[in-house]
């Protein structure tokens, strides 16, 4: 099986037309995320991380495959609904807005900021735009500024049990890549040197080679709940991440070190008795606090297949081989709807649709074609090297 020409094909015959055809607010600009099975808008409110990442998404089609126009102006919509709504006095990307744009969420979650900064640095790129890169590196310099309390007056904890989140220097050792091209080149070097060290030696725990959603400030595990958990598809995405870094400083130890990592996580996160990945589970064992935790999700077999191709292109393990036709035929057989198009974002442990929505307050167009796009071009490059 030629498995690039399976990723194109659902990516340029399924997915992106789903989201070309039902997302636009032709009206208000911006996109309507909220969508159900056949593609109809339920609800109208925005939610500014995913008008950021549905505008990275389309700027990056423009500049790494195609100059489309339509795809342009797909990502301008989003850009300009962001740069005329999307922030506070302060500077800082509010949650969510109305359709309209009014406010209807604080600036609570930082991940609305790196994926703003994701869409005007790609944006920029496409564009030559100087201003939209100069407002990239801005909103860069906030979150870096916002590192050590990321919900600022929004946060919620007492302080009584400080721990550190994995979500931030996993999603900064991506995000500094994506801005490379407005940023000086040793803070790029400076930031992945941080988030690789955060990520495979803070985080990551030598013996059971798992990923910690949290630890204490002093980098030790915390016997909590959060100090417990365990969220196999988040470690299996920050593996290609690192993974990336590995290829970009030619780190074979780094690479293999991820390697190593991607099949403890699966190892750990199977479920046996249905097949698929587990949402969360608890390091020790015991019952996770997260209600959703046997669900299998979108997002974590799409990572999982991403992490694996990229893991195999640079290794050629037998094992992860293995893996990837394992988590292949569970995704491909559970998650697409051939129906309506697009994929269920969200299964029961048996891998029944638990909801049939196709966007909603989580998923978006961001975390399929993302992972159509990176499995594709990675097996067109393994099957180039084979044909040789």
């Amino acid at each position: 099986m030629r498995y690039s020409k399976v990723y194109k094909s659902a990516l340029f015959g399924d997915v992106i037309p789903f989201w070309e055809t039902h997302s636009v607010d032709k009206r208000n600009g911006g996109y309507f995320t909220c969508l159900n099975r056949e593609g109809k808008v339920y609800d109208h409110d925005k939610f500014v991380w995913l008008q950021g990442r549905q505008a990275w998404l389309f700027s990056m089609l423009y500049n790494s495959v195609e100059q489309k126009q339509d795809w342009l102006d797909m990502a301008k919509t989003g850009i300009d609904f962001l740069r005329k709504f999307g922030r506070d006095g302060h500077g800082n990307f509010y949650f969510s807005l109305t359709r309209e744009g009014n406010p209807l969420v604080q600036p609570y979650n930082i991940f609305s900021d790196c994926f703003a900064a994701m869409a005007f640095s790609q944006y920029a790129k496409a564009t030559d735009d100087e201003e939209m890169g100069n407002l990239a590196r801005q909103i860069y310099n906030n979150i870096l500024s916002r590192r050590e309390q990321p919900k600022g007056p929004y946060e919620k904890a007492t302080g009584n049990r400080p721990l550190k989140n994995f979500a931030l220097p996993m999603i900064l050792s991506n995000l500094v890549l994506e801005l490379e091209h407005v940023l000086d080149p040793k803070e790029v070097e400076t930031t992945i040197d941080i988030c690789v060290d955060e990520v495979m030696e803070v985080f990551l725990r030598e013996g059971s080679n798992l990923i910690y959603e949290y630890v204490n400030p002093d980098g030790s595990l915390n016997n909590s709940f959060e100090g417990r958990l365990i969220n196999p598809g988040h470690g299996l995405e920050a593996m290609w991440f690192i993974m990336d870094i590995g290829v970009r400083r030619n780190d074979l130890g780094l690479i293999q070190k991820a390697k190593q990592t991607i099949l403890s996580l699966l190892d750990f996160g199977w479920d046996e008795q249905y097949g698929g990945i587990f949402y969360f589970k608890d390091a020790m064992g015991y019952p996770p606090q997260q209600l959703e935790h046997d669900q299998k999700l979108w997002w974590v077999h799409l990572e999982a297949l991403v992490a694996l191709a990229k893991a195999y292109e640079q290794t050629g393990c037998d094992k992860i081989w293995q893996w990837y036709e394992k988590v292949h035929e569970y995704t491909w057989s559970h998650f697409p709807d051939p129906e309506n198009g697009e994929w269920f974002g969200y299964l029961n442990r048996q891998g029944e649709p638990h909801i049939t929505l196709k966007g909603g307050k989580w998923k978006g167009c961001f975390h399929v074609p993302r992972a159509l796009y990176q499995c594709w071009k990675t097996f067109e490059r393994i099957e180039n090297k084979e044909n040789k």
